[in-house]
């Protein structure tokens, strides 16, 4: 079965976060995924809230950006979200808008080589080993987590290129793909995933994650025809617009694509983020197998 989920995007007002989430956590919703954008609001902080104001909503962090963050850091955040809320989120990380690691000065040269590295010391940690490492970018000294997490979370990385994506195969337990991707490129994405499986050994389940615009209400399909005009939105990538049986409709054919979890994002000029959540969970969801 499709894992629908709802994304708060970052520009909503924090102090509308409670609100969003307890509307999300009442009327149903599976998931609610969470942006760390420069320079919004702290991804970690974020959840930890929205865990704390609901009851069974899960949430995900998509993603954190590893040059931003040491992953020790990384690893205490993820320990202590899982330890406080056991079963109910999940951690992302990628490689960041390299744009926005340059305006911090954190940008790397081989953004892949710090992702090996990053998610390889970071699944460590979270099994509680004690690591000592020194690669190019990652340099621990005989590291542990005092408050390791109970249970081995799964940790998603965010991927588009092949070479990430053949990397999130094989040292990742799930992929998330922004809203640029088309379902060719989403069949190819799980074909070098499962190659990066296959090369590391790896059964265990990858699921896939899909970031899709929608564009909800009755003028939906205008608003996405003229943002396809104004070449805003890409018309072979993963959008949505119209009734919910419209909207339904794509999410199926994304999910026969791969998709395990479509997460619905509604544009920026979208005033009502509480208002697009219960659209979501009580429109959409029923009509999605």
């Amino acid at each position: 079965m499709t894992t629908l989920a709802a994304i708060c995007r970052p520009q909503v007002p924090p102090e509308r976060l409670r609100e969003l989430a307890r509307a999300a956590d009442d009327c149903g919703l599976d998931e609610l995924w969470l942006w760390e954008d420069c320079f919004w609001g702290g991804g970690a902080s974020a959840a930890a809230a929205v865990l704390a104001w609901t009851d069974r909503l899960r949430v995900g962090i998509g993603v954190l950006p590893v040059p931003l963050r040491n992953v020790a850091l990384t690893a205490m955040e993820t320990a202590m979200l899982h330890r406080l809320f056991p079963g109910r989120v999940t951690v992302g990380v990628g490689h960041g808008v390299q744009d926005w690691m340059g305006q911090v000065g954190v940008r790397p040269e081989s953004p892949l080589t710090l992702l090996r590295e990053y998610l390889g010391a970071l699944r460590a940690l979270l099994r509680g080993e004690r690591v000592t490492t020194n690669g190019r970018y990652v340099r621990l000294d005989q590291v542990a987590l005092d408050w390791p997490p109970t249970s081995v979370p799964a940790i998603f990385a965010a991927a588009a290129g092949p070479r990430t994506l053949r990397l999130s195969g094989e040292l990742a337990d799930g992929t998330v793909m922004d809203s640029s991707v088309t379902s060719a490129a989403l069949r190819e994405a799980r074909q070098l995933i499962d190659q990066g499986r296959a090369e590391a050994g790896r059964t265990d389940p990858h699921p896939l994650v899909v970031y899709m615009r929608a564009f909800a209400g009755t003028d939906g399909t205008q608003r996405l025809a003229q943002a396809i005009r104004d070449q805003r939105v890409d018309p072979a990538s993963a959008a949505a617009a119209g009734a919910p049986s419209e909207i339904a409709a794509v999410i199926e054919s994304w999910a026969r694509d791969g998709a395990d979890t479509v997460a619905l994002y509604p544009p920026s000029d979208d005033s009502d983020p509480v208002a697009f959540v219960r659209f979501v969970a009580e429109k959409v969801r029923p009509l999605v197998n």
